[in-house]
């Protein structure tokens, strides 16, 4: 199989790099930032036009910037299968702009660098194109109009975890740890912590974690007073309401 990206910036790289080995080839464009060769070159595949790719792939990642649709969109005539993830660009605006296209709207997180990632969907472009993104991690089915909140809770907490990990391990280094041995310590407990969380409620891990009187509930106590809670909520406000306008 081959797929086309059409833009080659952090998440279409991040997509492509869980998909080597995996592609018959690879077909990269951008739009004068280079990286389109960059990613050829690292992966395998060529750096090309818009409208050879979307001629010779079999489907096309659109990854270009939200604003660029409309003059992008008429170079994709020869896509017939368009995956898109375009935050916050509805389905009705993507197959109003690609009327000869099977359009499948998705929003990944960076964990599809390692198939590891969660990808909320919705039209239809396929079973080949889903069974390729289910390759990639955890495949979601949400409707339309919820792609906002969800991008909020799963596309931009990455972000907020490895700002977690980070001060974390800061702090560990602080306190006289070598800093990549408080990097490491607290990178395996978040993987090993995400799995106890497949089978548990947070709510259940964190109260088992907690004994009374212990350290634990002296860092939980300092956390509620500097609002961690309330930061983390007004984190998915405030990109709520970008994305909003």
């Amino acid at each position: 199989m081959i797929v086309g990206f059409i833009g080659s910036g952090n998440m279409a790289a991040a997509m492509a790099r869980g998909w080597a080995g995996e592609l018959d080839s690879m077909l990269f464009s951008d739009s004068g930032s280079g990286r389109a060769a960059a990613l050829a070159a690292e992966l395998g595949g060529e750096a090309l036009a818009n409208e050879e790719v979307a001629a010779r792939a079999d489907f096309v990642v659109l990854a270009v910037k939200p604003a660029k649709l409309a003059a992008v969109a008429p170079q994709l005539g020869a896509a017939h299968r368009v995956v898109s993830i375009l935050a916050a660009v509805p389905l009705a605006r993507l197959r109003e702009a690609l009327p000869n296209a099977a359009v499948l709207r998705v929003m990944p997180n960076v964990g599809v660098e390692v198939r590891q990632g969660v990808m909320c969907v919705a039209g239809d472009a396929g079973p080949e194109v889903r069974a390729m993104l289910e390759r990639l991690g955890h495949v979601v089915d949400l409707a339309d109009d919820q792609f906002d909140e969800a991008t909020a809770i799963m596309g931009c907490a990455p972000a907020y975890l490895a700002l977690a990990v980070e001060a974390l391990a800061d702090a560990g280094a602080a306190a006289g740890l070598d800093p990549e041995l408080a990097r490491e310590l607290v990178v395996e407990t978040t993987a090993g912590t995400a799995e106890l969380l497949r089978e548990r409620h947070p709510a259940d891990v964190r109260r088992a974690v907690t004994s009374p009187g212990g350290s634990t509930e002296a860092g939980l106590e300092a956390l509620d007073r500097e609002g961690a809670r309330a930061a983390f909520e007004a984190a998915v406000e405030a990109s709520l309401a970008r994305m909003r306008g």
